[in-house]
């Protein structure tokens, strides 16, 4: 398993939680392990000796659990990436409950509402970055930071971070 293959696994269970069982496959780790004989055999039936599981392509071999309709609905419904206003392509982690994008605060100006997944009916947990890269606010209501906590982040931040732009309106 290679990291890219954990975060497209996760981003499947993160659909099949959000969108139904019914409508995506159990990839967890206890399904696959329990259905080898589904998707693994064919792609290693033909490997006679160790050296030989090197050459498997572990991302085709999962990749063939999904419908190519679904494939592209994975990418659409679960994006790998978010742009962000500042024209930053940040990537989001779907490793827990919700997904999380961490980005910094200046790179949200001019966002006034949370990035969404799944359609639209998953807001993304925002982890809201100071310029160092430390978290100031966690949030799935980004309009409600703006119009509320925003004012004493943007205080704090503007003694320690003084030659970063804290515009008062961050929408314009």
């Amino acid at each position: 398993w290679t990291p890219g293959l954990r975060r497209w696994q996760q981003r499947v269970l993160f659909l099949r939680r959000v969108l139904g069982a019914a409508e995506w496959p159990d990839v967890g780790d206890d399904a696959l392990s329990a259905s080898l004989d589904d998707w693994l055999l064919p792609v290693i039936g033909g490997v006679t000796r160790a050296a030989g599981l090197r050459g498997i392509d572990l991302g085709a071999a999962l990749e063939s659990l999904l419908p190519w309709p679904q494939r592209r609905r994975l990418d659409e419904l679960a994006p790998t990436h978010v742009e962000v206003p500042s024209g930053s392509r940040l990537r989001l982690d779907y490793s827990g409950e919700t997904p999380v994008l961490a980005v910094r605060v200046q790179e949200m100006f001019g966002c006034a509402e949370t990035p969404r997944v799944a359609g639209g009916r998953q807001p993304v947990l925002l982890h809201l970055l100071s310029p160092a890269g430390r978290p100031v606010q966690v949030t799935a209501d980004l309009a409600g930071f703006w119009s509320g906590s925003y004012r004493e982040v943007r205080k704090d931040l503007r003694g320690r971070y003084p030659k970063h732009p804290w515009p008062e309106d961050p929408l314009h």
